[in-house]
């Protein structure tokens, strides 16, 4: 059977998996031709670390039938830690200076857009820090290759920020309250400390949840505003 899940992070998959649910009679339960990483009585849980298209056959399947939670874990903080390939032993550590945010979702979720506005979708963001261990290699390109990516203690609840995202209105939420009632891409990447390209795909998604709507132009911008007459009748409860 079909069972996604990402190579180079098992360890963190699986600790938010028991993170969520912690009883394991739950976990990897065959449903037709997939396996659901999470079925209790919340419905069924996804964890997904990374490359959201590959949720497609699931999402197509599990939706008409129950509600479906995708839990994406965000590295709110990393600590880099290079290991020795033979012993992994650990050589060295430095704290990355790049920190995760409720925006990092965004890219993944436009792989996946048509999905989103099913009343069965729930989102589940969990801000976590992380550890990312890597070898030395002079293959890569980079200088290096990433062996595991997992959480940097144990999970509990005080440590972890959640963000549940179930209908238009939660997504609104997210926009800061700085901005002005009309604003560019440009002006929601300064207001919310995130590049271009992610304010860009984040309002794309977002306008079509009808979370924001566009109301005309500034010069070559768009001007977006968040919509305030969200239609509850399909939101989930």
């Amino acid at each position: 059977m079909p069972v996604i899940g990402t190579l180079g992070e098992r360890s963190l998959h699986a600790a938010v998996k028991r993170f969520c649910e912690p009883d394991e009679t739950r976990h990897e339960i065959p449903l037709g031709r997939f396996v659901a990483d999470i079925c209790g009585e919340e419905g069924i849980l996804e964890v997904q670390t990374q490359q959201f298209h590959l949720l497609r056959g699931k999402l197509a399947a599990f939706l008409p039938e129950c509600p479906v939670t995708v839990v994406y874990p965000i590295p709110r903080t990393k600590q880099l830690q290079w290991l020795d390939s033979e012993t992994g032993e650990l050589l060295r550590q430095r704290l990355s200076p790049r920190r995760g945010s409720a925006w990092d979702c965004f890219r993944e979720l436009y792989r996946i857009q048509p999905f989103l506005p099913h009343p069965n979708f729930r989102l589940r963001l969990l801000l976590l820090d992380v550890a990312e261990q890597r070898y030395e290699s002079r293959k890569n390109r980079k200088g290096y290759t990433r062996v595991d990516l997992q959480p940097l203690r144990p999970l509990e609840a005080g440590d972890v920020e959640c963000i549940e995202l179930r209908c238009p209105q939660d997504y609104t939420n997210l926009l800061p309250v700085a901005l002005p009632p009309a604003f560019t891409t440009a002006e929601l990447g300064k207001a919310a400390g995130i590049p271009l390209a992610t304010a860009q795909t984040a309002l794309r998604v977002m306008a079509g949840l009808g979370a924001v709507q566009c109301s005309g132009k500034a010069g070559r911008w768009l001007l977006y505003e968040r919509n305030t007459t969200h239609d509850t009748e399909g939101d989930a409860p």
